[in-house]
């Protein structure tokens, strides 16, 4: 399949959405590609059209004339205005490989888990926050499990809270922000009503459980799967038995598509105007790329830019006031979470740090740069491609990757064959 749209969107999570309704709502020709099999992205999983703003959301966008490319996975942008996907999930046999060309990108890619390796990290039943709430969320048993919830993030409350109402036993929730902070962040959520009524429905849905802050885990302990993890606070250390952990240590922005477009990135973050124009000409971006701000300001993002990509400049500068009301909770989010630096004391010498090449800790603090370790030890050179061990060396030695190859995941070679002998011979073009 080869197409051509006016606005092509990456991502059908929040921003994405709210970015594919306004600009065919504006009468563009617009398509949405993601890698999952239906829209909604990592916050609206299953069970999320049951909440109002997403329930809203999800009914303009089946009334929008939007072209879905749903579980298709953009793994190149050899050339200005194209991008190369593949269907996920087809036996290698059946690949099948696109050729998608725009005249306008949206980038709402979003962010993923940092996870910050320490002692049993890769053991069996230690698990992302966000990814043991999906695995829950797609049937995985959890009642009657014991369950430690622990990292840094408004996050972590929110799982502890489905697992609850699934019936597992939570044992507690270790937030490695102090207390202090957590206040403060509290401080400055009185003006947004709404959001102080979520965090009280979930500290109700947790009530019971456990909270302790300035607090994380040091090492988790089994043989052959996790049976307990010791966690600190200060000078003391304990240890809990449990069935799961779920450490997720906050968010890391997806930004590999909009580097390898040449997106300007600056503290870690696509750089956009107020339009959510980024550096690269006709290249949008909205959501958690350009700054971790929650659902809220990842569909005013994405309002804005679908707008702007359609030519609705007057409409997407009508939503300036409310978008620049979201940068502030962004700021209280990343000094309320930040992380501590005693982290960086958890790995041991033989902590592996990359899983994919099983790269342990003494080997990269042999190395000063990314690029060094990359080409001596292998590390990020799996099939993650440093989606895991980027985040983490960043934290641990201030590492910046700096520079993204394609394909951006792993591909076919049926796939990256198809798609090669496509653009050699593109359309009305005479094969030699």
């Amino acid at each position: 399949m080869n197409a051509r749209f006016h606005i092509l969107i990456v991502g059908a999570g929040p921003a994405g959405i709210a970015a594919a309704v306004r600009a065919s709502e504006s009468g563009a020709k617009v398509a949405i590609i993601d890698d999952n099999p239906a829209p909604g992205g990592q916050i609206w999983r299953r069970g999320a059209p049951q909440l109002t703003t997403a329930r809203r959301w999800f009914r303009r966008f089946e009334a929008a004339t939007v072209e879905r490319l749903q579980g298709w996975r953009v793994f190149d942008a050899p050339e200005p205005g194209l991008l190369l996907a593949e269907r996920s999930g087809l036996a290698p046999e059946a690949a099948s490989c696109t050729e998608l060309r725009y005249d306008k990108l949206i980038l709402a890619t979003g962010a993923r888990e940092r996870f910050l390796p320490f002692p049993g990290w890769t053991l069996p039943n230690v698990m992302g926050t966000g990814g043991l709430d999906a695995l829950v969320r797609g049937g995985l048993p959890i009642e009657g499990k014991r369950v430690l919830v622990a990292g840094s993030g408004p996050l972590l409350l929110a799982v502890a809270a489905e697992l609850a109402e699934r019936g597992a036993h939570v044992v507690g929730v270790f937030e490695q922000a102090p207390l202090p902070r957590l206040l403060s962040f509290g401080l400055h959520l009185s003006g947004q009503p709404a959001k102080l009524i979520q965090g009280f429905r979930l500290r109700l849905a947790t009530r019971g459980v456990p909270i302790f802050t300035g607090c994380w885990p040091v090492a988790a302990h089994g043989a052959g799967k996790l049976e307990s993890v010791t966690v600190r606070r200060g000078t003391r250390q304990w240890q809990i038995p449990c069935d799961y952990l779920a450490c997720g240590f906050h968010l890391v922005p997806n930004l590999e598509l909009p580097m390898l477009l040449g997106c300007r990135v600056e503290d870690g973050f696509v750089s956009t105007d107020d339009f959510q124009s980024t550096s690269t000409p006709n290249v949008y971006c909205a959501g958690e790329p350009t700054g971790i701000g929650g659902v809220e300001r990842a569909l005013i993002e994405g309002e804005i830019a679908g707008l702007a990509a359609a030519g609705q400049l007057d409409e997407a500068r009508n939503l300036r006031r409310t978008h620049r009301a979201t940068n502030k909770f962004v700021r209280a989010l990343q000094q309320a979470f930040a992380l501590e630096p005693r982290l960086r004391e958890l790995p041991e010498p033989d902590t592996v740090v990359c899983r994919c090449e099983d790269v342990p800790f003494a080997a990269l603090r042999e190395h000063h740069s990314w690029r060094d370790a990359k080409l001596l030890t292998r590390c990020g050179m799996g099939p993650c491609q440093a989606r895991i061990c980027g985040a983490a060396t960043a934290f641990l030695f201030g590492w910046a990757q700096d520079s993204v190859r394609p394909p951006l995941l792993p591909a076919r070679i049926a796939s990256l064959s198809a798609c090669g002998a496509a653009q050699s011979n593109p359309p009305g073009k005479d094969a030699l």
